[in-house]
């Protein structure tokens, strides 16, 4: 499955580690929940960022990450579009031959890497926080079922 990018991130070849905050909401449209990225680049020190992780009801396939518009030099969001299914797989097994590839990193860590023609940006998750955005991605979804 190809992964598509809207805005992708002009950064070079970046990494980063994200953690969980306590922002997350739920509505009956989609979940967001906002996480910490520790942005790994050749520079041995790292760099901390803050990520949204995003879900649409109307689009139960995908998921969104979205970085912030200091990163990019337009001066807009970066949004990543890509299948909520690459997402859940690559948490347990390296997956993805598009855009958008994921892989666990270790017990604890799983790697996001996205390729644009602007260069390769990576971004390293706690995959406590991905599992449980995944988690709730599927509450909106059976909510929505049941009201139908």
């Amino acid at each position: 499955m190809s992964a598509t990018a809207e805005n992708p991130p002009a950064t070079a070849t970046a990494t980063a580690t994200a953690t969980a905050t306590a922002t997350a909401t739920a509505t009956a449209t989609g979940v967001e929940e906002r996480v910490r990225a520790r942005v790994i680049t050749d520079d041995p020190l790292y760099r901390t960022i803050p990520v949204a992780l995003r879900f649409a009801v109307a689009e139960p396939l995908a998921v969104r990450i979205v970085f912030p518009a200091g990163l990019s030099p337009e001066g807009t969001d970066n949004e990543w579009v890509f299948p909520r299914a690459l997402l859940e797989a690559g948490l347990q097994a390296p997956t993805g031959t598009g855009d958008v590839r994921v892989w666990p990193c270790g017990r604890v860590q799983a790697v996001v890497e996205f390729h644009s023609p602007e260069g390769v940006a990576v971004v390293q998750f706690d995959i406590a926080a991905l599992r449980r955005f995944l988690r709730r991605t599927y509450a909106p979804a059976a909510a929505a079922t049941r009201q139908a």
